[in-house]
């Protein structure tokens, strides 16, 4: 089993210590992945070309001439540049694969294989090697098809879905596939690392787009499957439950859900007409749905007497979901207002960053916050002196 490299960054407890991960990928899907992994205590060593990362070059906006998109997705780890074009720096890359325990890597299928980098070549040196690639749509018949994020939300139906239902499609407002795919490369390497510890074997983990896309559209793609039903898109109404949409009130518009009738009767209790509860055409869920058209003017004048501010109080506190429609900067204001302490800084003096948390609390071994995003190649010195001397010199 490979151990950290050395020198280590500081501060490597966590429930990933002593893991190493070669990461050879850029943009979002595969940085977003190792970021979470650098926060649970893994070495990434972020392998950029001699250009940097492209979302380096992605502005505005910026916090100190330095993008923030960048900044976004690549705390905790070392950078080297490396031209693998060159067979010096090439080589370089090889030695640093023959030890690592992670390779997350997503040039299009087949690039690797010219450095002497893909996962039949590592693995004949490194066979506990985890071998993690994220493509577009996959190492078939799609595979020369370049994968971005806007794509896949326009290919698997995911902007059929969303905006007005008489206007054009839109894409999600953020890259919701890539970061799904980051997220599902994060859980198969945490499988596959389970799977190394019982039977010392690495294997090789393969993320699409695409197939992230798919699973991430739950339950259209189930009425799809499972029901021969084609989704369609109804601006910001359910399909399949009503109300679960914003609705008027007398200053702003509040987003107001009762996905069972148990809350359904507390929000006409709240608005003052349960007796619209005892309805039969609105009494179930299923009523509910099939007669919006008419429940859904019955509860906007009743919210239009009071505003979303008072009105979200008074449901949350009788137990039905609701809620403002903020901008970012009140997403985060009422999450530091439940106690999440949204924001962590990485970092110290100058070099100092605020970053997003991240998402997971855990009682035993929380995340740590251990190095700032990377200038590039900031840390190629030292991590060409480990990797040029004998690997056995980093076993325990």
């Amino acid at each position: 089993m490979s151990q950290s490299a050395k020198p280590t960054p500081p501060g490597t407890a966590g429930p990933l210590s002593g893991v190493l991960v070669a990461d050879f990928s850029r943009i979002l899907a595969g940085p977003y992945a190792t970021m979470l992994l650098a926060d649970l205590g893994a070495d990434v060593v972020k392998v950029e070309g001699p250009g940097g990362d492209d979302t380096r070059a992605w502005v505005p906006p910026t916090r100190d001439e330095v993008s923030t998109y960048y900044l976004g997705i690549n705390r905790g780890k070392r950078s080297i540049a490396l031209d693998l074009r060159d067979e010096e720096d090439a080589e370089v890359a090889r030695n640093l694969a023959q030890r690592a325990d992670v390779l997350i890597e997503n040039l299009k299928p087949g690039g690797m294989a010219k450095y002497g980098l893909d996962f039949d070549s590592v693995r004949r040196d490194n066979p506990g090697l985890i071998y993690t690639s994220i493509t577009g749509f996959g190492t078939g018949p799609g595979r020369h098809v370049p994968g971005y994020d806007l794509m896949v939300q326009a290919i698997s139906g995911l902007m059929s879905l969303t905006g007005d239902p008489d206007g054009p499609p839109y894409r999600a407002g953020i890259s919701v596939f890539d970061v799904m795919a980051g997220n599902h490369a994060t859980i198969g390497i945490l499988a596959a690392l389970r799977h190394r510890d019982a039977t010392g074997t690495g294997q090789l983990v393969e993320v699409n787009l695409l197939s992230s896309a798919l699973t991430g559209l739950v339950n259209h793609s189930s009425a799809y499957v499972a029901g021969g039903t084609v989704p369609y898109r109804m601006g910001n109404a359910h399909p399949s439950v009503f109300p679960y949409e914003p609705l008027p009130t007398a200053d702003n518009d509040l987003i107001v859900t009762a996905a069972n009738d148990g809350q359904f009767r507390k929000l006409c209790e709240v608005l003052g007409i349960p007796e619209v509860a005892d309805d039969p055409r609105f009494a179930r869920n299923a009523d509910r749905t099939a007669h919006r058209d008419l429940l859904r003017p019955l509860l906007a004048e009743r919210l239009k007497t009071r505003g979303a501010t008072e009105w979200f109080e008074a449901l949350v506190e009788a137990g039905v979901p609701s809620g403002p429609i903020n901008t970012i900067d009140g997403g985060f204001a009422m999450a530091d207002r439940f106690g999440l302490d949204p924001v962590v800084t990485v970092g110290e003096g100058d070099r100092a960053v605020p970053t997003t948390r991240h998402p997971i609390r855990f009682s035993a071994t929380p995340a740590s916050y251990r190095l700032p995003p990377p200038e590039l190649d900031e840390h190629g010195a030292e991590l060409r002196t480990w990797l040029s001397g004998p690997e056995e010199a980093d076993r325990g």
